[in-house]
């Protein structure tokens, strides 16, 4: 059984299930994974989709796995000192706004997954789709607890 967010098979679970959520809502999206380091494990792009949700897809799944959270719980602290500073200092990929949902397993963070491309919510949505297709409704919801 694969051990990391990501792994192919993870990976593929996850873009998959998001895509998923993005086909029932009508929208065409981009949806990124990332590992614990904020490394890009992959991305898949929508036909139809914006080129510009590619990078916000990526920039909120490295804000999901720096901080373990949901991103769009972090909107009101974006340009506050610390995720400031992590942006700056990893290179100003990070996004803090909503559609980025983070891996964390067994006190670990494995990663995140970040959707770009509709509306922020309809983004999140799809992004936690995603998740809870590798992990389960019950993980999502302790995440925002």
């Amino acid at each position: 059984k694969p051990s990391s967010a990501a792994s192919d098979v993870y990976k593929r679970q996850i873009i998959d299930g998001a895509i998923a959520k993005a086909k029932e809502l009508n929208v065409k999206v981009t949806v990124a994974v990332v590992d614990g380091g904020g490394k890009i494990v992959a991305v898949n792009k929508m036909d139809g989709s914006h080129w510009a949700g590619t990078y916000g897809a990526i920039g909120k799944a490295v804000g999901a796995s720096a901080f373990g959270r949901p991103t769009g719980e972090m909107q009101d602290q974006a340009f506050s000192p610390t995720p400031s500073g992590v942006r700056e200092r990893s290179g100003g990929e990070m996004i803090l706004g909503q559609g980025g949902i983070p891996i964390n397993r067994d006190g670990f963070i494995e990663g995140g997954c970040g959707v770009g491309g509709s509306i922020p919510p309809q983004d999140e949505e799809c992004a936690r789709a995603g998740v809870v297709s590798l992990m389960g409704d019950d993980y999502v919801q302790s995440i925002y607890d």
